[in-house]
């Protein structure tokens, strides 16, 4: 996954010279480690060290096209959404397609893209049923019999797309998103989910049988 982005002027300045053009940078493929003798985080993959530095966005994404990158364009935030209470829930628009392929196919749910996409579309025509805030964990939302499976799914894959996104505030150093990303709680109720979808499905079938 890589992530483009428009670099923000540090709060430690006025000037602008850092913020021209458009950045590309490369998420981690594995989880951070905990140095125990130093203390330092650390991390084997070498490839969120590397940033690469585009004029424009067209020219940002172009490369990530030809070099079969899945990426994601990450907007500057506006003053709406900068002036609330800091939680990455209020910029109020679902995953992109990029972002929500890639996690299914992390999480070994590729064949489900498609069923994804349609409980996105649904839910962004239709409306969620409520807020993610309804629930304290996504574990609820797995075990909420008043919810469907479609309503089920597109909740946590914007709740995953909220987590990614605090995390990725989180790096960028905005002390306003500063608290624990709950991404591998989420990705955790999305496998369960289906393994309970796959446990149903497997009932009816012996069932029928």
């Amino acid at each position: 996954m890589a992530r483009i982005y428009k670099p923000a002027r540090s709060v430690a300045t006025s000037g602008t010279a850092l913020t021209k053009g458009w950045r590309l940078a490369f998420e981690h493929r594995s989880r951070p480690f905990l140095d125990p003798l130093i203390g330092y985080t650390g991390c084997t993959d070498p490839l969120p060290q590397l940033e690469l530095s585009f004029p424009t966005l067209r020219s940002a994404v172009s490369y990530a096209q030809r070099h079969g990158l899945t990426y994601v364009v990450q907007r500057k935030r506006d003053k709406c959404r900068a002036g609330a209470k800091g939680e990455a829930t209020r910029r109020g628009h679902k995953p992109s397609a990029a972002f929500t392929d890639a996690t299914l196919d992390r999480l070994g749910l590729g064949s489900l893209q498609q069923d994804y996409g349609q409980a996105l579309d649904d839910a962004d025509h239709g409306g969620e049923p409520a807020r993610r805030e309804t629930w304290s964990s996504p574990m609820q939302v797995v075990n909420d019999p008043t919810l469907s499976l479609s309503e089920k799914r597109s909740i946590l894959m914007n709740w995953a797309w909220t987590e990614y996104l605090v995390d990725q505030a989180t790096n960028e150093g905005m002390p306003e998103y500063w608290r624990p990303s709950r991404l591998d709680e989420v990705e955790q109720a999305l496998l369960s989910l289906e393994r309970q979808v796959g446990c149903i499905q497997n009932a009816g079938g012996r069932q029928a049988a």
